[in-house]
Protein backbone atom coordinates (compact mmCIF):
# COMPACT_ATOMS: atom_id res chain seq x y z
CA UNK A 1 0.00 0.00 0.00
CA UNK A 2 1.40 3.43 -0.88
CA UNK A 3 0.33 7.05 -0.87
CA UNK A 4 1.77 9.87 -2.97
CA UNK A 5 2.79 13.20 -1.40
CA UNK A 6 4.04 15.19 -4.39
CA UNK A 7 7.54 13.86 -5.04
CA UNK A 8 7.30 11.66 -1.93
CA UNK A 9 5.89 8.15 -2.02
CA UNK A 10 5.14 6.65 1.38
CA UNK A 11 5.51 2.90 1.71
CA UNK A 12 3.61 1.23 4.51
CA UNK A 13 4.48 -2.40 3.73
CA UNK A 14 7.02 -4.52 1.89
CA UNK A 15 7.48 -4.33 -1.85
CA UNK A 16 9.95 -1.45 -2.06
CA UNK A 17 11.77 -2.71 -5.15
CA UNK A 18 8.61 -3.44 -7.13
CA UNK A 19 7.12 -0.11 -6.12
CA UNK A 20 10.24 1.77 -7.25
CA UNK A 21 10.22 -0.03 -10.60
CA UNK A 22 6.55 0.73 -11.19
CA UNK A 23 6.85 4.42 -10.33
CA UNK A 24 10.07 4.76 -12.31
CA UNK A 25 8.37 3.25 -15.33
CA UNK A 26 5.51 5.74 -15.06
CA UNK A 27 7.85 8.68 -14.64
CA UNK A 28 10.42 7.58 -17.21
CA UNK A 29 9.43 10.08 -19.90
CA UNK A 30 9.04 12.92 -17.40
CA UNK A 31 12.47 12.10 -16.03
CA UNK A 32 11.72 13.27 -12.52
CA UNK A 33 13.60 11.90 -9.50
CA UNK A 34 11.53 11.00 -6.47
CA UNK A 35 11.81 9.74 -2.91
CA UNK A 36 10.31 6.70 -1.26
CA UNK A 37 9.70 6.74 2.50
CA UNK A 38 9.56 3.39 4.29
CA UNK A 39 7.32 3.90 7.32
CA UNK A 40 8.27 0.49 8.70
CA UNK A 41 11.84 1.76 9.04
CA UNK A 42 10.59 4.71 11.10
CA UNK A 43 8.77 2.29 13.39
CA UNK A 44 11.91 0.17 13.81
CA UNK A 45 14.00 3.25 14.57
CA UNK A 46 11.55 4.44 17.21
CA UNK A 47 11.64 0.99 18.81
CA UNK A 48 15.44 1.17 18.74
CA UNK A 49 15.38 4.62 20.35
CA UNK A 50 12.97 3.57 23.10
CA UNK A 51 15.01 0.45 23.84
CA UNK A 52 18.32 2.34 24.05
CA UNK A 53 16.94 5.51 25.65
CA UNK A 54 13.95 4.40 27.76
CA UNK A 55 14.04 7.63 29.79
CA UNK A 56 14.82 10.13 27.02
CA UNK A 57 11.98 11.76 25.09
CA UNK A 58 12.89 12.38 21.42
CA UNK A 59 12.11 15.84 20.06
CA UNK A 60 12.67 15.27 16.34
CA UNK A 61 14.69 18.12 14.75
CA UNK A 62 12.25 19.17 12.04
CA UNK A 63 14.91 21.09 10.11
CA UNK A 64 16.41 17.74 9.10
CA UNK A 65 13.40 16.76 6.99
CA UNK A 66 10.01 18.50 7.07
CA UNK A 67 8.07 15.89 5.07
CA UNK A 68 4.55 15.82 6.52
CA UNK A 69 4.22 12.02 6.37
CA UNK A 70 7.42 11.60 8.38
CA UNK A 71 6.44 14.18 11.00
CA UNK A 72 2.95 12.70 11.34
CA UNK A 73 4.32 9.18 11.73
CA UNK A 74 6.75 10.28 14.43
CA UNK A 75 3.97 12.10 16.27
CA UNK A 76 1.82 8.96 16.16
CA UNK A 77 4.75 7.00 17.59
CA UNK A 78 5.08 9.40 20.54
CA UNK A 79 7.77 11.83 19.43
CA UNK A 80 7.80 15.54 20.17
CA UNK A 81 9.47 18.18 17.98
CA UNK A 82 12.43 20.56 17.94
CA UNK A 83 11.67 23.56 15.75
CA UNK A 84 14.06 26.40 14.92
CA UNK A 85 11.88 28.76 12.85
CA UNK A 86 8.35 29.97 12.18
CA UNK A 87 8.15 27.68 9.15
CA UNK A 88 9.02 24.60 11.17
CA UNK A 89 6.60 25.52 13.96
CA UNK A 90 3.78 26.06 11.48
CA UNK A 91 4.61 22.82 9.67
CA UNK A 92 4.18 20.85 12.89
CA UNK A 93 1.07 22.72 14.04
CA UNK A 94 -0.59 22.33 10.62
CA UNK A 95 -0.57 18.56 11.18
CA UNK A 96 -2.70 18.87 14.30
CA UNK A 97 0.20 18.48 16.72
CA UNK A 98 -0.06 20.40 20.01
CA UNK A 99 2.25 23.39 20.64
CA UNK A 100 3.05 21.72 23.97
CA UNK A 101 4.95 19.11 21.97
CA UNK A 102 7.36 21.70 20.52
CA UNK A 103 10.60 23.16 21.83
CA UNK A 104 11.77 26.28 20.01
CA UNK A 105 15.39 25.12 20.14
CA UNK A 106 17.07 28.15 18.61
CA UNK A 107 19.12 30.25 21.06
CA UNK A 108 19.11 33.27 18.73
CA UNK A 109 15.65 34.18 17.48
CA UNK A 110 14.31 37.20 15.64
CA UNK A 111 11.64 39.22 17.42
CA UNK A 112 8.98 38.21 14.86
CA UNK A 113 9.67 34.54 15.56
CA UNK A 114 9.42 35.04 19.32
CA UNK A 115 6.12 36.89 18.92
CA UNK A 116 4.81 34.10 16.69
CA UNK A 117 5.78 31.44 19.24
CA UNK A 118 3.90 33.39 21.91
CA UNK A 119 0.84 33.73 19.67
CA UNK A 120 0.57 30.00 18.90
CA UNK A 121 1.45 28.78 22.39
CA UNK A 122 4.98 27.42 21.99
CA UNK A 123 6.22 28.04 25.51
CA UNK A 124 9.65 26.38 25.75
CA UNK A 125 12.82 27.73 24.16
CA UNK A 126 16.59 27.96 24.54
CA UNK A 127 18.83 30.98 25.17
CA UNK A 128 22.51 31.76 25.61
CA UNK A 129 22.81 35.56 25.88
CA UNK A 130 21.54 38.58 27.80
CA UNK A 131 20.05 40.08 24.63
CA UNK A 132 17.97 36.95 24.08
CA UNK A 133 16.67 37.27 27.64
CA UNK A 134 15.64 40.86 26.95
CA UNK A 135 13.78 39.88 23.77
CA UNK A 136 11.94 37.03 25.46
CA UNK A 137 11.11 39.20 28.50
CA UNK A 138 9.48 41.79 26.23
CA UNK A 139 7.74 39.58 23.69
CA UNK A 140 7.12 36.21 25.37
CA UNK A 141 7.51 36.54 29.16
CA UNK A 142 5.48 33.36 29.84
CA UNK A 143 8.01 31.23 27.96
CA UNK A 144 10.10 28.74 29.95
CA UNK A 145 13.81 28.67 29.17
CA UNK A 146 16.64 26.20 28.82
CA UNK A 147 20.16 27.59 29.14
CA UNK A 148 22.26 26.42 26.18
CA UNK A 149 25.85 25.60 27.21
CA UNK A 150 28.78 24.96 24.90
CA UNK A 151 29.67 21.40 24.04
CA UNK A 152 32.93 20.28 25.67
CA UNK A 153 34.91 19.29 22.58
CA UNK A 154 35.46 20.53 19.05
CA UNK A 155 36.68 17.13 17.84
CA UNK A 156 33.94 14.83 19.07
CA UNK A 157 31.67 15.24 16.04
CA UNK A 158 31.98 15.82 12.31
CA UNK A 159 30.17 19.17 12.51
CA UNK A 160 30.73 20.81 15.92
CA UNK A 161 28.37 23.60 16.94
CA UNK A 162 30.34 25.05 19.83
CA UNK A 163 31.45 28.10 17.86
CA UNK A 164 27.88 29.04 17.07
CA UNK A 165 25.85 28.56 20.26
CA UNK A 166 26.33 28.10 23.97
CA UNK A 167 27.49 30.08 27.01
CA UNK A 168 31.03 29.92 28.36
CA UNK A 169 31.55 28.61 31.91
CA UNK A 170 32.28 32.08 33.28
CA UNK A 171 29.05 33.42 31.75
CA UNK A 172 26.72 30.91 33.38
CA UNK A 173 26.26 32.43 36.83
CA UNK A 174 25.71 36.06 35.74
CA UNK A 175 23.38 35.03 32.92
CA UNK A 176 21.28 32.80 35.17
CA UNK A 177 21.08 35.59 37.73
CA UNK A 178 20.02 38.08 35.08
CA UNK A 179 17.38 35.81 33.51
CA UNK A 180 15.79 34.68 36.76
CA UNK A 181 16.44 37.31 39.41
CA UNK A 182 16.49 40.44 37.24
CA UNK A 183 14.23 39.66 34.26
CA UNK A 184 11.99 37.37 36.31
CA UNK A 185 11.86 34.61 33.69
CA UNK A 186 11.68 30.88 34.44
CA UNK A 187 14.80 28.91 33.58
CA UNK A 188 13.69 25.31 33.86
CA UNK A 189 16.70 23.42 32.57
CA UNK A 190 19.89 23.10 30.54
CA UNK A 191 20.55 22.12 26.93
CA UNK A 192 23.63 21.29 24.89
CA UNK A 193 24.41 19.91 21.44
CA UNK A 194 27.67 18.08 20.78
CA UNK A 195 27.35 18.63 17.02
CA UNK A 196 26.14 16.70 14.02
CA UNK A 197 27.26 13.06 13.69
CA UNK A 198 28.92 12.42 17.04
CA UNK A 199 32.10 10.35 16.84
CA UNK A 200 33.22 10.21 20.49
CA UNK A 201 30.63 9.00 23.02
CA UNK A 202 32.62 10.42 25.93
CA UNK A 203 31.77 13.99 24.94
CA UNK A 204 28.20 13.31 26.08
CA UNK A 205 29.43 12.37 29.54
CA UNK A 206 31.48 15.54 29.83
CA UNK A 207 28.56 17.64 28.59
CA UNK A 208 26.23 16.04 31.15
CA UNK A 209 28.79 16.72 33.88
CA UNK A 210 28.90 20.36 32.75
CA UNK A 211 25.11 20.51 32.86
CA UNK A 212 25.21 19.21 36.44
CA UNK A 213 27.44 22.16 37.33
CA UNK A 214 24.82 24.54 35.92
CA UNK A 215 22.09 22.92 38.03
CA UNK A 216 24.32 23.41 41.09
CA UNK A 217 24.91 27.07 40.24
CA UNK A 218 21.18 27.60 39.88
CA UNK A 219 20.64 26.05 43.29
CA UNK A 220 23.31 28.34 44.76
CA UNK A 221 21.55 31.38 43.30
CA UNK A 222 18.25 30.34 44.85
CA UNK A 223 16.60 29.65 41.50
CA UNK A 224 13.62 27.24 41.67
CA UNK A 225 14.68 23.66 41.01
CA UNK A 226 15.31 23.05 37.31
CA UNK A 227 13.50 20.11 35.78
CA UNK A 228 14.77 19.48 32.21
CA UNK A 229 18.02 18.20 30.71
CA UNK A 230 18.23 18.45 26.91
CA UNK A 231 21.08 16.30 25.54
CA UNK A 232 20.72 17.61 21.97
CA UNK A 233 21.48 15.54 18.89
CA UNK A 234 24.39 13.99 17.01
CA UNK A 235 22.80 10.54 16.71
CA UNK A 236 22.83 8.16 13.74
CA UNK A 237 21.47 4.65 13.44
CA UNK A 238 24.87 2.95 13.52
CA UNK A 239 26.57 0.60 16.01
CA UNK A 240 27.98 3.71 17.72
CA UNK A 241 24.44 4.68 18.73
CA UNK A 242 24.19 1.94 21.36
CA UNK A 243 27.57 2.96 22.77
CA UNK A 244 26.48 6.59 23.00
CA UNK A 245 23.24 5.55 24.70
CA UNK A 246 25.16 3.48 27.25
CA UNK A 247 27.46 6.42 28.05
CA UNK A 248 24.54 8.84 28.33
CA UNK A 249 22.46 6.55 30.54
CA UNK A 250 25.38 5.92 32.88
CA UNK A 251 26.26 9.62 33.05
CA UNK A 252 22.67 10.57 33.88
CA UNK A 253 22.65 8.06 36.73
CA UNK A 254 25.96 9.41 38.04
CA UNK A 255 25.23 13.14 37.79
CA UNK A 256 21.41 13.31 37.93
CA UNK A 257 20.08 10.65 40.31
CA UNK A 258 16.79 12.60 40.64
CA UNK A 259 14.09 10.30 39.16
CA UNK A 260 11.85 13.31 38.49
CA UNK A 261 14.27 14.90 36.01
CA UNK A 262 12.82 15.14 32.51
CA UNK A 263 15.40 14.21 29.88
CA UNK A 264 14.86 15.11 26.24
CA UNK A 265 16.95 14.91 23.06
CA UNK A 266 16.91 16.44 19.58
CA UNK A 267 17.60 13.61 17.11
CA UNK A 268 17.55 14.67 13.47
CA UNK A 269 19.08 12.39 10.85
CA UNK A 270 18.63 9.37 13.15
CA UNK A 271 15.09 8.91 11.83
CA UNK A 272 15.00 9.92 8.13
CA UNK A 273 18.55 9.06 7.04
CA UNK A 274 17.89 5.39 6.35
CA UNK A 275 14.13 5.61 5.83
CA UNK A 276 14.21 7.58 2.57
CA UNK A 277 15.35 6.22 -0.77
CA UNK A 278 16.13 8.63 -3.61
CA UNK A 279 15.26 7.23 -7.05
CA UNK A 280 16.84 8.84 -10.12
CA UNK A 281 16.92 7.98 -13.81
CA UNK A 282 20.06 7.41 -15.86
CA UNK A 283 19.62 9.97 -18.64
CA UNK A 284 22.99 9.67 -20.33
CA UNK A 285 25.90 7.30 -20.79
CA UNK A 286 29.38 7.61 -22.31
CA UNK A 287 31.91 4.84 -22.87
CA UNK A 288 35.62 5.72 -23.17
CA UNK A 289 37.61 2.52 -23.34
CA UNK A 290 37.17 0.74 -20.04
CA UNK A 291 35.67 3.82 -18.42
CA UNK A 292 31.89 4.21 -18.37
CA UNK A 293 30.28 7.50 -17.28
CA UNK A 294 26.62 7.90 -16.34
CA UNK A 295 24.46 11.02 -15.97
CA UNK A 296 21.40 11.07 -13.73
CA UNK A 297 18.56 13.56 -13.36
CA UNK A 298 19.63 14.86 -9.91
CA UNK A 299 22.77 16.53 -8.65
CA UNK A 300 24.66 18.59 -6.08
CA UNK A 301 22.27 21.52 -6.42
CA UNK A 302 19.39 19.25 -5.45
CA UNK A 303 19.24 16.12 -3.33
CA UNK A 304 23.01 15.57 -3.37
CA UNK A 305 23.79 19.00 -1.93
CA UNK A 306 24.45 17.62 1.59
CA UNK A 307 27.30 15.52 0.22
CA UNK A 308 29.23 18.75 -0.35
CA UNK A 309 29.33 19.90 3.27
CA UNK A 310 27.61 17.46 5.57
CA UNK A 311 29.72 14.30 5.42
CA UNK A 312 26.83 12.28 3.98
CA UNK A 313 27.27 8.81 2.63
CA UNK A 314 25.55 7.62 -0.54
CA UNK A 315 24.76 3.95 -1.18
CA UNK A 316 23.90 3.26 -4.80
CA UNK A 317 21.62 0.55 -6.15
CA UNK A 318 20.70 0.03 -9.76
CA UNK A 319 17.29 -1.15 -10.98
CA UNK A 320 16.74 -2.25 -14.55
Amino acid sequence: MSTNFGKITVVAKDGMTNLIRSIAAEKHEAGQPFYVLDLATIERLMDKWNHSFPNVKPFYAVKCNTEAALVTKLANLGANFDCASIHEIDTVLSLGISPNQIIFANPCKSISHIKHAAAVGVNLTTFDSKLEVDKIKKWHPKCHLLLRIKAPSASGSLRPMGKKFGVLPEEIEPLLHYACNVAGLKVVGVSFHVGSIAQDPTIYRQAIANARAVFDIAHYLGIPKMQILDIGGGFRSTPLFEEIASVVNEAVQDFFPDPNLKIIAEPGRFFPETAFTLVTHVIGKRVRGEKIEYWIDEGVYGSFRPTLYNSCFVVSNQFQ
